[in-house]
Order: C-alpha cells, then sequence, then structure tokens
C-alpha cells in the first residue's frame, strides 16, 4: 500500500511538471505567427527581390495571399517552421501577406547593394 502510494505521487509530480513546462514553451510562442522578411538586391546593372515568409507560431497557417500590389501569389498552407522563399516582380515596393487566421502583415522592400 505504501509503495502504491509513493509510485503515485511521484507519477503525479511528474505529470504536474511536464504540464507545467508545455505550458511555459507554448505560452512563450503565439499559435499564429509570421516572420517576413521583403529585399531587393541590385548590383551590375540588375535587380532582385525576395519575400522570405515563416511560419514563427505553432499552428498551421491556411491560404495565405502575398499581394504585391500589381500581383499575387498564394500559399495554400505553411506549416510551423515551414519557409518559402518568393521571387515578386521588382517593381513592387512592399508586399502584404494575409491568411485565414487573420493576420496581416505588410513589409516595405529593404534595398540592399552588391
Amino acid at each position: 500500500m505504501r509503495k502504491s502510494l509513493v509510485t503515485g505521487a511521484i507519477g503525479g509530480g511528474a505529470a504536474v511538471v511536464i504540464a507545467i513546462v508545455v505550458l511555459t514553451l507554448h505560452g512563450s510562442t503565439s499559435q499564429y505567427s509570421l516572420y517576413v522578411d521583403a529585399r531587393t538586391e541590385t548590383g551590375d546593372g540588375v535587380s532582385e527581390s525576395h519575400v522570405t515568409i515563416q511560419n514563427s507560431g505553432y499552428a498551421p497557417l491556411t491560404n495565405l495571399k502575398v499581394d504585391y500590389g500589381n500581383s499575387t501569389d498564394k500559399i495554400p498552407v505553411l506549416n510551423p517552421g515551414e519557409r518559402v522563399v518568393l521571387s515578386p516582380p521588382s517593381l513592387s515596393k512592399s508586399v502584404t501577406i494575409t491568411d485565414d487566421q487573420g493576420l496581416t502583415v505588410t513589409k516595405p522592400f529593404s534595398e540592399f547593394n552588391e
């Protein structure tokens, strides 16, 4: 009887510790979050634009619309940690990304000279 009581207390304590760790880790990361980097690189008379989009949350993002102002790209699903690099038209000044989860991120293109 005493042995099972001690074992139960240890198991219950371990479950509480695991629950606290899981809640702490999920609490520091948003469920829905996007990292966006928009840049235009110029050099040798050539200009190239790139948009990096990464799901920095812990839940999938769906139906992302990437709007460059004069054209759009669509990403059906972006899983947690997944990253996509797109090459938009070089005339774009900014990019706006929206999704089904209610996120909207707008970034101007940063210019870099090689």
